[in-house]
């Protein structure tokens, strides 16, 4: 009779395999894998290696191992992204969210004046809620509206919020960006799709083969979302309003002058952790993007899990 196998064990197993599929980090990946999927913190796994593992959760841990050496994604197996300290759940219709993208979040904090205002926010390709969730999780008074293509995105949107309380305030709707969309928002984010497709078969495989091309496919030159989304920005926006969107790597200056062209003007760019232009700032007129002056420092809210 098979004894069961002991945390220390499956680990030992895992770096070998991720070791042979070429992962630079193997034994980083396979920690990683093994608290994600058997739910357990690093420190538990380190104080307790000699800890026996149930058939189930072996059999388990043995499907995510062989995901991951096909290079899936850990998020797509375990199904969750933590994005500004908030878990967000995925699907295969969802982009799972990157750091990058909280530079979006943060530079629209900046433009806040007051926190306790009443905000109508909108975020356009809304995927997985995140941007439009961390956002209602830092704005308390503010009521939101995501919308995507994808109905399974939605779904997870929706399941999101429920699970983070904000269900009352968070609604997403099925649309091909903006078009049937009346009103003025307050705030308008979006991280449009900007890969060109010249790009696509150069991307890591863990993007290429996993994410949605929906999310990421921006037409031949990755500017095709730019140039649908900005003029109805423009359309919907707040007199006293502001937009941020998110850029890919070099599409600042395009970007900026589609948004010239479509009567908006850009603030300062905010630049990620890598140091790259990230999140781009748009208003109707200057003033809009002023407001920072008038605010406080950025901090992020963690919620227990």
């Amino acid at each position: 009779m098979n004894m069961p196998a002991t945390l220390a064990e499956l680990l030992d197993d895992a770096v070998a395999v991720l070791g042979a599929a070429g992962f630079e980090a193997p034994a980083f990946e396979a920690r990683a894998l093994l608290t994600g999927v058997l739910g357990l913190s690093r420190e538990e796994m380190l104080a307790h290696p000699g800890c026996a593992i149930d058939a189930a959760a072996r059999a388990r841990f043995a499907d995510a191992l062989g995901r991951r050496a096909g290079r899936e994604p850990l998020a797509r197996i375990t199904g969750q992204r933590e994005f500004w300290s908030l878990p967000i759940g995925l699907c295969p219709d969802t982009l799972i969210p990157r750091p990058d993208s909280e530079t979006v979040v943060e530079a629209a904090l900046a433009l806040v004046a007051d926190r306790d205002e009443e905000h109508s926010i909108l975020d356009l390709g809304t995927g997985s809620g995140c941007l439009l969730l961390a956002l209602l999780w830092e704005l308390p008074r503010a009521r939101g509206l995501g919308i995507d293509r994808a109905p399974g995105a939605l779904a997870m949107a929706r399941d999101s919020a429920r699970r983070l309380e904000l269900e009352d305030r968070a609604e997403f709707r099925v649309g091909d960006w903006t078009h049937g969309l009346g009103g003025r928002f307050d705030i308008i984010v979006s991280n449009p799709p900007y890969v060109a497709e010249a790009e696509w078969a150069a991307l890591p495989p863990e993007v290429r083969d996993f994410e949605p091309e929906l999310a990421l496919n921006g037409g031949p030159d990755g500017l095709a979302a730019y140039r649908a989304l900005v003029p109805e920005i423009a359309r919907l926006l707040a007199a006293d309003g502001f937009a941020v969107v998110e850029l890919g790597a070099g599409q600042h200056d395009d970007v900026a002058e589609i948004c010239r062209n479509s009567g908006l003007f850009t603030g300062p760019v905010r630049r990620d952790l890598g140091g790259h232009p990230r999140a781009l700032p748009l208003a109707r007129r200057p003033v809009g993007l002023e407001k920072s002056k008038a605010k406080k420092k950025v901090g992020k809210k963690a919620i227990p899990v």
